[in-house]
């Protein structure tokens, strides 16, 4: 009974420490690539990838309202032809690159889930997005790893304990996904900051979001 009492007073005081600013910018960003027609890849390994295709799911199903945009969303841990034949012939590492190779575009969102940071068929797919000027996510915990420094947006769920990291991370999306499906204002997510700023990011201000939005909310 102590060790079952320890593990959840464990996973309640990292939920203290989670960082709110970066969770309300992934917010922001996706809420953006709903309202302008932009894809989302996700990936992860092991139960990463479990929370990535779940990712994927309640981002394209849980989130439809009627009369909205709904998401493009794909997870690349979802097709183990292609996935085996990369890894076969490319190797592992390469499992998720070559997938958004053929895939991704400017402005396009790809999200990386990795419980230590440093994956590196993760790394290397979040690489290959922001050369092509794609946003990146991180969910990460640990130290954050390699992958803490590459993206856009670092969500970090400050744990050693991958289990307690990957409970977290498969709320975080739960959390996220509700909000957006319960977000029926234009406003609610504004587009973070760094998009304007960053040469790889959306390059659109507030501003101009939030006008392109106006006549998918006007009722």
């Amino acid at each position: 009974m102590n060790h079952l009492k320890r593990y959840v007073a464990e996973l309640v005081d990292t939920l203290d420490q989670l960082p709110w600013t970066s969770i309300q910018d992934v917010l922001g960003v996706l809420h953006y690539a709903r309202l302008h027609n932009k894809q989302v890849f996700i990936m992860g390994n092991g139960g990463s990838a479990a929370t990535a295709s779940h990712f994927a799911c309640d981002l394209g199903k849980g989130t439809l309202l009627p009369g909205r945009p709904r998401f493009r969303v794909i997870a690349l841990t979802d097709n183990m032809p292609l996935f085996s034949a990369y890894a076969n012939d490319f190797g592992y590492d390469q499992v998720f690159s070559q997938q958004l190779s053929n895939l991704v575009c400017q402005g396009d969102i790809a999200i990386g889930i990795s419980g230590s940071g440093n994956s590196e068929n993760v790394i290397n797919a979040i690489q290959l997005a922001r050369e092509r000027q794609a946003s990146t996510i991180g969910f990460v915990g640990f130290d954050g790893g390699v992958l803490k420094n590459q993206v856009d947006i670092c969500v970090h769920v400050p744990s050693n304990c991958m289990e307690q990291v990957e409970d977290i991370h498969l709320m975080l999306e739960h959390l996220i996904c509700t909000c957006l499906r319960d977000a029926l204002d234009k406003d609610c997510y504004p587009l973070p900051s760094i998009f304007v700023r960053e040469p790889w990011g959306l390059r659109l201000n507030n501003e101009k979001s939030v006008h392109a939005a106006g006549d998918i909310y006007r009722s």
